[in-house]
């Protein structure tokens, strides 16, 4: 603090030193990201889903869809996501609500029985990511008897 006297008032001047943190914007810290590790059973050559992905906001309306990637496929089926709309009652603090989402499903090859798995990731708005894997255990179509 500098002191510099004019007449018989006195006014005071604060410097500072170093950098100016007023200018300096705090980053906003990014969510870490979760990884889930899920089952899901299926039948050979059928479409089976194996997720749903949406964003309800706290007012029940939809907020921005996330963005899905297939970070691994897998080595004998398909994953395709389809757009749809995803209807739900007493979800959260919403009773009613209709919302967009996507929805993905695998389909295994006629002939392949067994395990095969994948990896999805999900980035949601705000930077919020899930990394899915998912393992899929196809089956046959049982104990039906062949004509």
């Amino acid at each position: 603090m500098r002191v510099i006297r004019q007449g018989c008032a006195a006014v005071f001047l604060w410097a500072s030193i170093g950098a100016a943190s007023a200018q300096t914007p705090t980053p906003t810290p990014v969510p870490p990201e979760t990884t889930v590790e899920r089952q899901v059973r299926a039948l050979a050559n059928r479409d089976t889903q194996i997720g749903i992905y949406l964003n309800v906001l706290p007012d029940c309306t939809s907020g921005p869809l996330p963005t899905i990637r297939l970070v691994s496929p897998p080595t004998a089926g398909k994953v395709v996501v389809k757009s749809a709309k995803a209807k739900a009652t007493n979800y959260k603090a919403c009773l009613a609500l209709e919302v967009p989402a996507y929805v993905a499903f695998y389909k295994a090859p006629p002939e392949f029985l067994g395990d095969d798995a994948l990896t999805i990731e999900v980035k949601y708005q705000g930077g919020r990511t899930e990394i899915q894997k998912i393992t899929v255990k196809v089956s046959g179509p049982g104990n039906q008897q062949k004509i």
